[in-house]
């Protein structure tokens, strides 16, 4: 379904499992767990049906961002983070969630991140999952380099310095196999997704090039967890490490994952969901 957020925008939504469920006399309500998908450009898919096991213990929003996927197409001018995060407090708004708990995988963690700094004291908790607070072009190009060899350490820097369609056509087929450690478990997973190649070169040419998150993660006000595997080259753990520092201590969780690559759910997925299960329990 799509869902109108103000001034004529709509995203589209998916929600699994019922808000409020039958415990003894009363209705218990179940915290909400919206998550915010990667790329950017790419859609909520990669989250099915993985995350579906986490319905017992939450209500699960999946959307798409803005401009994305079954979304509403906007123009480039509203492709921004500023936009991106102000979105989930006006897609909270519309669908009457109070205190999310809010999780942003790789791109959708940058959105998460300047969510922190723009609206503090909105959420209930944030997962912070295989992200990055800047570009860090020298620890991607090594990590590249580390699973792939020169060739895509090469094509790692073509695109990442000069993001355009030939540079991504190159860098997706022959990088994309090294972000995780193992095959996916549903190898036509990949054909599902819905791609916006446009969002994407746009973002990466733009606002990627001069990203600096940590400044704003000071002053979180609640739990955040952060996720990352140890294996991961386009968001090294050592960004992940840097990320858990910058938050307040009394805030900040760290689970690193050996062996694991970008999404540790999708190299690792009991540990993973978990570790998620756990955090959303707490």
């Amino acid at each position: 379904m799509r869902i109108d957020i103000g001034q004529g925008v709509r995203l589209f939504v998916d929600v699994q499992g019922p808000g409020l469920v039958p415990d003894g006399a009363q209705m218990r309500e179940k915290p909400t767990l919206i998550c915010m998908h990667g790329g950017p450009g790419f859609d909520h898919a990669a989250f099915k049906p993985g995350f579906s096991q986490l319905a017992d213990i939450a209500q699960i929003i999946y959307y798409d961002h803005r401009g994305h996927g079954r979304s509403d197409e906007r123009p480039p001018s509203e492709w921004t983070l500023d936009t991106w995060a102000d979105d989930v407090v006006r897609l909270c708004d519309a669908l009457g969630i109070e205190k999310p708990i809010v999780l942003g995988q790789s791109f959708g963690g940058f959105v998460a991140q300047h969510y922190i700094a723009r609206h503090p004291g909105h959420a209930a908790k944030v997962i912070l999952s295989s992200t990055s607070h800047h570009m860090g072009l020298g620890r991607k190009l090594d990590g590249f380099e580390k699973r792939g060899g020169a060739q895509a350490r090469a094509l790692a820097e073509a695109f990442w310095t000069r993001p355009d369609p030939a540079t991504w056509a190159a860098y997706w087929a022959g990088c994309r196999h090294l972000y995780n450690t193992t095959a996916p478990a549903d190898p036509l997973a990949a054909q599902r997704t819905l791609v916006r190649e446009d969002i994407l070169l746009h973002f990466v040419a733009g606002e990627k090039q001069h990203l600096n998150l940590l400044p704003g993660l000071a002053g979180a006000q609640c739990p955040v967890l952060v996720m990352a595997g140890e294996e991961d080259p386009v968001c090294p753990a050592e960004d992940a490490r840097e990320i858990a520092a910058a938050l307040p201590a009394e805030f900040s969780q760290l689970v690193t994952f050996p062996g694991v690559g970008h999404g540790a759910w999708r190299d690792d997925p009991v540990a993973a969901f978990a570790v998620l299960r756990k955090f959303i329990l707490a």
